[in-house]
């Protein structure tokens, strides 16, 4: 974002703006529709095409020549990635059972750490020696592979020996407005949706602005900040959420309230951690506790996701992880990079330079809020789990 920054003469609350709402609005929104095909249609269709369109958008981003060009692009992106997530969980969800998908979820959930491990060392290089643009067109087109190999390898369970999908599969959905009111009268789930949203809020806007805080408060080049945030939130993202699927899986199999428990606990650790990085003016400590941080936060997106999956009816699988991103989306990714963005310029009067790192710091605590609705819902778990 930062040579984004200059190269186009934009504000923070501009870069607030391409890095959240406007990917957050159409990512959420059209997930929505997406997840309803789903639901009822050919998964691995709608994940290859939607990947293709993905990938194809994410190059488009090195044409960009302005800030509104770049904003129409982004929204690409977002629609490109919003057909992905949904359908891969309820298609994974079909192939495990219930004591299975905290690991399940876990190994597929690999994916974001590993494309960390991946895109930040090569976007830092690649943007120091080729520029932003051309990077972006390098980690673009690449995409286009995966997306055929998903099309020609994977599986729609729902499918008969003769290619047609079974007619369950293809009956009438219910609408949208008597599904909502079903899922939000479920106290598990309406704190998981809380916790999604909050913490969304206060993650998204920290994470989208730590290249920046690191380049101007540590002057580190970028193939630096893409080396440290790849070790960090590629392989320490992958260690945690690999261990949190295996160790739910193994000692916690089938017992949802142990998991949401412990994930509570996680997260209300995670928020004096993440202050801590920027009230820390060492280098090497500030990037230790990220490392802490990360894996310990990474630890819970498996039983999360494997959560979701066992509380509702096969039906809404897909569209109760599209209901989530939406709301967690439109708070968190949308509204969260653009706070941070807005606060650092208010501070920018008072803090100069540094503004940016009490922005974060001021956002950092709002951890412990989320984990007070993730530990709600591990209360109510089993009783929302025998109603189902």
């Amino acid at each position: 974002m930062q040579r984004i920054k200059g190269d186009l003469h934009l504000t923070d609350t501009q870069l607030g703006l391409l890095s959240g709402i406007a990917f957050a609005a159409f990512y959420s929104i059209l997930g929505i529709p997406l997840a309803r095909w789903a639901d009822r249609g050919n998964r691995v269709a709608i994940i290859s095409l939607c990947a293709t369109l993905w990938s194809i958008m994410v190059s488009l981003c090195g044409a960009a020549s302005s800030f509104w060009q770049l904003l129409v692009i982004r929204m690409g992106v977002a629609v490109g990635e919003s057909g992905c997530v949904p359908p891969a969980n309820s298609l994974i969800a079909d192939y495990f059972s219930r004591a299975q998908r905290p690991r399940a979820m876990a190994i597929y959930m690999l994916g974001p750490s590993l494309s960390m491990v991946i895109g930040y060392f090569a976007a830092g290089w690649l943007s120091e020696l080729y520029g932003w643009r051309a990077m972006f067109v390098m980690l673009g087109l690449p995409g286009l592979l995966p997306a055929v190999l998903a099309g020609l390898t994977l599986r729609e369970p729902r499918r008969a020996p003769g290619g047609v999908l079974h007619e369950s599969a293809s009956a009438k959905p219910a609408k949208l407005t008597h599904i909502l009111p079903v899922l939000w009268s479920n106290p598990t789930f309406r704190h998981l949706l809380l916790f999604f949203s909050i913490v969304y809020f206060f993650g998204y806007g920290i994470l989208q602005w730590q290249p920046a805080f690191f380049i101007r408060s540590y002057g580190m080049s970028t193939s630096a900040i893409g080396m440290w945030f790849a070790l960090i939130y590629g392989v320490g993202g992958m260690l945690g959420t690999f261990l949190g699927g295996e160790l739910a899986a193994r000692f916690a199999a089938n017992d949802e309230q142990r998991q949401l428990k412990t994930a509570a606990l996680l997260y209300a650790a995670f928020a004096p951690i993440s202050a801590m990085i920027y009230v820390e003016h060492q280098l090497p400590i500030s990037l230790a506790l990220m490392g802490l941080s990360s894996f310990a936060t990474a630890a819970t997106v498996g039983p999360l996701l494997a959560t979701v999956q066992t509380l509702v009816p096969a039906h809404l699988r897909a569209l109760s992880i599209a209901i989530l991103y939406l709301f967690a989306n439109l708070i968190g990714l949308g509204a969260g990079p653009l706070a941070a963005g807005a606060l650092s310029d208010a501070l920018r009067m008072t803090a100069g330079d540094e503004s940016l790192r009490y922005a974060l710091l001021i956002l950092s605590p709002g951890y412990l809020w989320g984990s007070w609705h993730l530990w709600r819902a591990g209360t109510s778990i089993e009783r929302d789990l025998i109603a189902a």
